[in-house]
């Protein structure tokens, strides 16, 4: 496996680094790691479209473009009500 330079703020680099030891890790090691567990926005969009999918073929049910976005904006409302923000 190659390396690779990443330019960040030296307190960005900082704060990484006193998490990953936190954890046992080195910075490289940390950072391979969450790497490997979060999705890309292409990734995100394969697994939404298949839990959409799924949820057709179980239920029946489909929400079109406007009441799937009438439903993210309740989720939204109902979010920041809880964060309280």
């Amino acid at each position: 496996m190659s390396d690779a330079n990443v330019r960040i703020p030296e307190e960005a680099k900082e704060r990484l680094a006193a998490i990953a030891a936190g954890e046992g890790l080195s910075l490289r090691a940390y950072l391979a790691r969450l790497a490997d567990t979060l999705l890309t926005p292409q990734e995100r969009a394969e697994q939404a479209e298949q839990a959409r999918a799924a949820l057709h073929r179980w239920t029946g049910y489909a929400p079109g473009p406007a009441e799937q976005q009438d439903l993210d904006e309740e989720l939204d409302r109902r979010l920041a009500r809880a964060v309280g923000r």
